[in-house]
């Protein structure tokens, strides 16, 4: 099984160090959230302020947004560590766009009627809860706006850290990096990070079964973009079907 990294390199990342970086890049992206959307409220002159928008079922899109953009510098901070302070090597074609990439649109919608099908024996409600939550009442120019951040730019920032960084350094650091064992380790353990880090019980399952498919992908491709379409097709099929929903069909 080959490894994502040189066999001759000296140094490989270090796994723990990384971890944990992403582990407080995470929560201080949480806080940073919180801070933008503080400030937000009080730009907005938000009835309640911060503690009122914690409790109200679908906030403000502006509070959704902000709240994205806290979280993704959290990420920001974890990558840089890995890439200057982890050991951690980009992949050398990790950005680089292929044709054939067109076929992973395709695999993320499968991958989303797959988890469909994997709940539907149960009847599981509420499986679209976060989508409401971070949509609401939303139309216009912000709602837009919204589909973009989900669609486009939450895809990269999340497959660069938990793919391009966590998976990464999972499977290629340690004593054993770039074994069949490590690899296997890595994505699972990134997989349920992953699943773990959108913080929806219901919808652990599901995610962890994507965080599989988009690990697998790196690992196979050595490259982040095809598990970044794959991640884009899934999120817009979920928005496809709230537009759907809300054009009365």
């Amino acid at each position: 099984m080959d490894s994502l990294i040189d066999a001759e390199s000296v140094e490989r990342p270090r796994v723990v160090a990384i971890v944990l970086a992403g582990l407080i890049g995470f929560l201080a992206g949480q806080i940073l959230g919180s801070l933008f959307e503080l400030v937000g409220a009080s730009l907005a002159h938000y009835p309640g302020g911060l503690s009122a928008l914690a409790k109200v079922s679908s906030p403000p899109w502006w509070a959704n947004a902000l709240g994205l953009l806290g979280l993704w510098t959290g990420f920001g901070i974890a990558i840089y560590y890995a890439y200057a302070y982890g050991n951690l090597r980009a992949l050398p074609s990790q950005w680089r766009v292929q044709a054939t990439d067109v076929f992973y649109v395709a695999l993320g919608v499968g991958c989303q009627f797959f988890v469909d099908a994997l709940y539907s024996p149960f009847h599981v409600r509420h499986l679209n809860g976060p989508v409401n939550h971070l949509f609401g009442s939303v139309f216009g120019v912000s709602f837009v706006l919204l589909i973009v951040m989900t669609v486009l730019l939450a895809p990269i920032m999340e497959e660069w850290l938990f793919r391009g960084v966590i998976f990464r350094a999972l499977s290629e650091g340690g004593r054993w990096g770039g074994s069949r064992a490590s690899v296997i380790f890595g994505v699972a353990l990134s997989a349920a990070l992953f699943a773990v880090a959108h913080a929806e019980p219901l919808q652990f399952a599901g995610l962890f079964v994507l965080g599989i498919v988009l690990a697998t992908l790196v690992w196979r491709t050595k490259r982040l973009i095809p598990s970044i379409v794959t991640h884009m097709s899934f999120n817009g099929v979920a928005i496809a079907a709230l537009v759907h929903q809300r054009s009365g069909h």
